[in-house]
């Protein structure tokens, strides 16, 4: 159990938090508190205070067992904190026994998180994601709300039969909060289903065009939204913060004369509440329908860290479906490893690519990558093209193809070009072989 003072901010405080673990014996506690205490201040709540216990199992009423509970009470005061931080999911019966204990608010690690994303969310349809992640873990807990006024209510039905102002007025309030929210549910789940029916819209035009599309999967913190930017110039935000991208953001670079779509996608963390797997659909379907998941890894970190985030993303992979996607390992932050380090990850890592989306080195060598996995979607060809037939140039243009040369010639329009193989058919009758394409005119 350790406190501490909080540092001293301009401006407003931050909300004073004490955190709490129940964790199984043998796990390592520093670095399951290090990821609970980056939430807590992301969430901007500053740590004052912790307390661990190793036992296999939470106690299922006190969470902490009742002898760790006493201390656990003393320490909250001694700490003077404003609210407990519990690294868990909570039953309603943990949660209402810890808050009538500690005389305070208690937030679980689900409701944590889901804060978090609460704060970040920008796009519409991400706030929705939150709006029905938030009401879908707090449907089955409305009860404790109505506690007093059950507890009041079940005395008066035995006493006297129900009185008035007992029993109707808060099980009708119970009923009227519960009823509400599942009809919100009802309208998020229509609403963010016609936005997923519009990313499918635009998910065809991609296909139509045979554009590769890339996804980013990796840790939080791992680096992602830098790499995208060093790829793209995206511009996407990079503070030093969990969950720092929410939204799906997807941005093109070109290479030898070919396009890629790149999608950052949320961070994954240690046990991601099933809530978000689920409600962050549009993130994960991106990473779902990708062609090539680019599988960051913060290469600074401990092999221990690398093992147990790499751990948690696949587990997010396989739950969504993703697990047998074409992946490439990227070790990215290696300008903070010495050449002694880059080798060892490498026979530790056969066929990883080493980059450094801060300082750009290694980013060449990543897009020839991502290029090489593509090479076979592509036909090259040399295409005489009538002027009378302008309309089929005009389709050249709109498949997206990367055109390499045009000749205006007498006989029409000579274009070499990298045609998707599946629209070989569709242009069959202009393909030109080299020796038969006729000499430019000089012009």
């Amino acid at each position: 159990m350790t406190q501490r003072q909080p540092d001293a901010a301009p401006g407003a405080d931050p909300e004073r938090g004490f955190l709490v673990a129940v964790l199984a014996p043998r796990s390592d506690s520093s670095a399951e508190m290090d990821e609970f205490g980056q939430l807590a201040r992301t969430a901007g709540v500053d740590p004052v205070g912790t307390l661990v216990q190793s036992r296999v199992h939470p106690d299922r009423r006190t969470y902490v067992g009742k002898g760790k509970l006493e201390e656990l009470k003393q320490a909250y005061g001694d700490a003077q904190a404003e609210s407990l931080l519990v690294d868990d999911e909570l039953s309603p019966p943990q949660q209402r026994t810890l808050e009538n204990e500690l005389s305070a608010r208690v937030v679980d690690r689900t409701q944590l998180i889901l804060d978090i994303f609460a704060q970040h969310a920008r796009s519409a349809e991400g706030k929705l994601q939150v709006e029905l992640a938030q009401l879908e873990y707090n449907l089955p807990r409305m009860r404790g709300l109505w506690q007093h006024l059950e507890r009041v209510a079940g005395g008066a039905a035995t006493a006297v039969g129900g009185g008035v102002g007992t029993r109707g007025p808060g099980e009708a309030q119970l009923e009227t909060d519960r009823r509400l929210a599942r009809r919100r549910i009802v309208l998020l789940k229509r609403r963010l289903e016609e936005l997923r029916k519009q990313r499918e819209t635009r998910r065809k035009a991609r296909v139509q065009n045979e554009v590769p599309t890339v996804a980013l999967a990796g840790y939080t913190n791992a680096g992602k939204s830098t790499l995208l930017n060093a790829l793209t110039g995206a511009g996407v935000s990079v503070n030093n913060r969990l969950f720092e991208t929410l939204d799906p953001t997807t941005r093109a670079f070109e290479h030898d004369g070919r396009r890629y779509l790149v999608t950052d996608t949320v961070g994954f963390i240690r046990r991601l509440p099933h809530q978000l797997v689920e409600g962050f659909a549009a993130t994960l379907e991106e990473t779902l329908l990708s062609d090539l998941v680019l599988q960051v890894v913060d290469a600074s970190a401990s092999d221990e860290e690398i093992e147990e985030t790499m751990a948690a993303v696949n587990a997010v992979l396989t739950e969504i479906g993703a697990d047998d996607l074409p992946r490439e390992l990227v070790l990215n932050k290696v300008d903070a490893l010495d050449a002694l380090g880059r080798k060892r990850l490498a026979n530790r890592f056969p066929g990883s690519v080493q980059v450094s989306a801060q300082t750009g080195e290694g980013l060449e060598e990543l897009q020839g990558r991502i290029a090489d996995r593509f090479a076979d979607r592509f036909e090259p060809v040399r295409l005489l093209i009538p002027y009378e037939d302008g309309a089929k140039l005009n389709e050249l243009y709109a498949l997206g193809a990367p055109i390499e040369e045009r000749s205006d010639l007498a006989e029409g329009v000579l274009v070499l070009a990298r045609l998707p193989r599946r629209e070989l058919r569709r242009f069959a009758r202009y393909l030109v072989a080299e020796a038969e394409a006729p000499a430019a005119s000089g012009a």
